[in-house]
């Protein structure tokens, strides 16, 4: 039985358990602790070592520039793509209109951002001290130092092949080490499925019915814009793709994390859908870094939410504001579980949007954090695939192979 066969049926029985037995679920919750650390314990070194191994499989400098320039302006289309069709959404089907919330009852939010600086931002993302941006799992100063590494490497020359050797062996030993984590998948997968479901219950979903099938209905949105770019730009039919996506997908679903997914989700790539070893070792890690769709159509559509909740009219600029404010968010965000409730408070306070209502999120956030996980690792892997195609490294004969 494959990897991903076997996390849907945790999924689901994990489901089924919380809803029948919700006395019990809650001592399962150490056992999803568990498997949610033994990733964290791995993303940050595996982020670094396959970026820098991916940087330095390509000799040649104006490749390498080429191919990042071509992937960071998709994955700001597609970003900026998502947070349309989460405004939209949220503006068509007003899913705050209606909703009836006490927030009387909600607990204060624990983690608030700072106010946004863009300058700000754009420093941070260089960082102080590498170790410190280790330690505290800050993955776009990583990803910074990963790309200049390499390329300090690349620029080396012939000295530095057994520098090169070195980062592709430690590469495949963290790819190695998070395939074995990824075994516990299933697993993980039914003890914080159970969790959720039992603890928090389902009795929210139906409170915010009308949030929840906004947010998945801007997703599959999103999810048809991935095959028409495919479409339009690769001159390709996206069935292979749409296809072949379920394997990294359902895995996406049990963790909630895009740079947890990375190994199977490049092993898809590179065997099953043909794309080159250079493209899937160094687009896929930044696109994990720095490419969350799922979290940009959340963060502007429950915007828009609460704008409705709380009476506020929101004027054109507004929007402007908080298409800025939500691109920002999903690219500094963790990428981790729970990364949204942090960015939440940036967006919000951008537009004057009181913060109150944040804690209802709370009970569903875990749940649809498991749907922006499977497009963010979804957008990274059409990006990927355009670039690859492109570049005319990609093996068709793969892609389109049953």
């Amino acid at each position: 039985m494959k990897l991903w066969q076997k996390v849907a049926i945790g999924l689901v029985l994990g489901a089924l358990f919380g809803v029948f037995f919700p006395d019990y679920a809650i001592y399962f919750k150490p056992a999803g602790d568990i498997f949610l650390r033994f990733i964290k314990m791995v993303i940050a070194p595996l982020i670094f070592f396959v970026l820098v191994s991916g940087i330095t499989s390509m000799e040649d400098p104006t490749a390498l520039a080429r191919i990042g320039l071509k992937s960071t302006i998709i994955y700001m289309i597609t970003t900026v793509f998502a947070i349309i069709f989460g405004i939209g959404v949220a503006s068509v089907l007003e899913p705050g209109i209606g909703t009836q919330l006490d927030l009387s009852k909600v607990g204060s939010v624990t983690k608030i951002a700072e106010e946004f600086n863009l300058g700000s931002f754009f420093v941070n993302i260089v960082p102080e001290h590498v170790v410190a941006a280790f330690s505290a799992g800050n993955y776009l100063q990583i990803v910074f130092f990963s790309i200049f590494a390499g390329i300090a490497i690349n620029k080396m020359g012939k000295e530095a092949e057994s520098l090169k050797n070195f980062f592709h062996i430690i590469s495949k030993m963290m790819l190695k080490m998070i395939c074995m984590v990824m075994e516990l998948a299933p697993y993980g997968a039914f003890a914080l499925t159970s969790w959720v479901v039992g603890v928090q219950g389902v009795e929210i979903l139906f409170t915010l019915s009308k949030l929840v099938f906004a947010v998945l209905f801007a997703m599959a949105l999103q999810h048809v814009i991935f095959g028409l770019m495919i479409l339009i730009f690769c001159r390709i039919s996206p069935m292979p793709f749409y296809r072949k996506s379920l394997t990294y997908q359902l895995v996406a679903l049990s963790t909630s994390s895009s740079k947890a997914t990375l190994p199977t989700t490049m092993e898809v790539c590179r065997d099953d859908m043909g794309m080159s070893e250079a493209s899937t070792s160094f687009i896929l890690p930044l696109g994990a870094a720095i490419n969350m769709d799922g979290m940009a159509i959340y963060l502007g559509l429950t915007a828009i939410f609460f704008a409705q909740i709380f009476g506020i009219d929101l004027q054109f600029h507004d929007y402007c504001i908080l298409t800025l404010t939500s691109t920002l968010g999903s690219i500094g965000a963790a990428g981790i579980p729970g990364g949204s409730l942090v960015m939440m408070p940036m967006v919000l306070s951008s537009v004057g949007i009181p913060l109150e209502g944040i804690g209802v999120l709370v009970g569903v956030d875990r749940i649809l954090d498991m749907v922006r996980t499977a497009i963010n690792i979804t957008g990274d892997v059409t990006v990927t695939l355009i670039v690859d195609h492109n570049e005319g490294t990609m093996d068709m004969a793969k892609y389109h192979s049953a």
